[in-house]
């Protein structure tokens, strides 16, 4: 009978402890799903801005054609890669980063440009929305630490791959570029 008593409260404590670790993961991984949603939210704005910024600009620009058709290439392509997983989409992100800080760039050679209000406007919202982008990152990737922390540790771990819990994929800078420190200068 004790053992019997002693069997069943074993039992019991497997059982509770699969239900609150795979609840737990579950949690995480909603977690995460949100994460990733957000950022996509940030880029759809981001791809909302770009077409207005290239046709304003186009107007002063008549020199620079190449570099707005850059970004509006890798505007498309980055639209297109929104199923895409986190590492290859973070890559694609990455080029149009730099297409449109080339972009930026180019701007500084047209002090009409610089001083349209509709472009300085548009200019202050992508800013705004390129610091979105970096803080969902930033949450994506604490919302992946977390996710794989529970599904690497022991006792977790048994949990997660009886459950076939996958891991989260981190949202990293690929690009070279895209490492370094901006160069500004004043003159």
């Amino acid at each position: 009978m004790l053992v019997g008593i002693i069997i069943g409260v074993i039992v019991a404590v497997l059982v509770i402890f699969v239900w609150v670790t795979y609840n737990g993961l579950v949690g995480l991984r909603n977690q995460l799903k949100n994460a990733w949603a957000q950022i996509d939210v940030q880029l759809k704005r981001r791809y909302d801005l770009i077409p207005n910024l290239v046709e304003t600009a186009k107007g002063y620009m008549t020199h620079e054609r190449e570099t707005l058709e850059a970004v509006t290439k890798a505007r498309n392509l980055a639209q297109q890669m929104s199923s895409a997983g986190a590492g290859e989409r973070a890559k694609v992100e990455g080029e149009l980063s730099g297409f449109l800080s080339r972009l930026l760039a180019v701007v500084e050679n047209y002090p009409d440009l610089k001083a349209n209000q509709n472009f300085l406007a548009l200019q202050e919202e992508l800013a705004s929305t390129e610091n979105k982008i970096g803080f969902s990152r930033q949450f994506y990737n604490d919302s992946v630490l977390r996710y794989n922390n529970k599904t690497h540790m022991f006792p977790s771990n048994i949990v997660a791959r009886m459950m076939a819990f996958k891991e989260g994929e981190f949202f990293e800078v690929t690009l070279a570029a895209e490492r370094e420190a901006p160069k500004v200068s004043f003159t």
